[in-house]
């Protein structure tokens, strides 16, 4: 008989390296349960709360966190304990005024603090768009989509959203506040590849006419002057070249 359902189980040994667990203390570790972000790119819930943050001791402690509601994850109130938090994830702890973004490093995801002010809103990068009979459907890198209705879809001049644009969102009310367009002189951070976790300027995007737009590679410039290449499907601009439109931490302030 064929195996139905999802394997529960993730021995330490084969799970992602940059999850901050020793790997001979016991054979096994949470798997993250389906969600908005795959296996490799997300931090189980209870890794956060136990490995990460050192709020729970086991993972019995973090269950009765959870269970309490006491983490809100983008707004929501998360009680299981193999949620997955990924990208650009907001974790707060609204009863310790704790507040948290998920930004890459170079050994994977880190939780940079932030204020009150910046846990109200959510930075979520355009990954599609497609055309339906009311509007255009936009679909974001965190697994969320977006339904804008338009008065002609086969015109939608309404929708100026293209793919890669950031869009600086507010997670109580779910309205787009700011967009910033992924273009040469922003500055943006890196998010896979052997250079995750690099922040720099974009220097150059290469123009692609004979293969995908999410493999144009693309030149990012540190603070030091050192230059890296990646593709532009690695690529999260975080400020704007003319005004700074969005702020994040730098790596120096980490939970890791």
């Amino acid at each position: 008989m064929g195996k139905k359902g999802k394997t529960a189980r993730l021995k330490r040994k084969p799970a992602p390296k940059y999850w901050p667990i020793h790997r001979k203390e016991s054979p096994w570790v949470v798997k993250p349960a389906s969600g908005p972000h795959s296996q490799q790119t997300c931090l189980p819930m209870t890794l956060v709360l136990r490995d990460v943050l050192g709020i729970a001791c086991t993972r019995k402690e973090g269950k009765l966190i959870l269970s309490g509601g006491k983490v809100q994850v983008n707004g929501i109130v998360r009680k299981k304990d193999d949620f997955p938090i990924g990208l650009m994830d907001v974790v707060s702890m609204p009863d310790t005024n704790r507040n948290y973004r998920v930004i890459p490093s170079h050994k994977g995801l880190f939780l940079s603090p932030i204020s009150s002010e910046d846990a109200k809103y959510k930075l979520s990068r355009v990954e599609n768009k497609t055309t339906t009979t009311i509007g255009v459907q936009i679909a974001l890198h965190d697994g969320t989509n977006m339904l804008i209705k338009v008065a002609d879809p086969k015109n939608p001049v309404e929708v100026t959203y293209e793919t890669f644009d950031i869009l600086k969102i507010n997670i109580a009310t779910g309205e787009v506040v700011e967009k910033l367009v992924t273009k040469e002189g922003n500055t943006a951070i890196i998010t896979g590849g052997k250079n995750i976790g690099v922040q720099g300027k974009i220097v150059e995007i290469e123009k692609t006419e004979a293969k995908k737009r999410r493999q144009a590679l693309v030149i990012v410039e540190d603070n030091k002057g050192v230059r890296c290449q990646t593709i532009l499907d690695f690529i999260f601009s975080i400020v704007d070249k003319e005004e700074p439109k969005v702020v994040i931490e730098s790596e120096e302030n980490a939970v890791v």
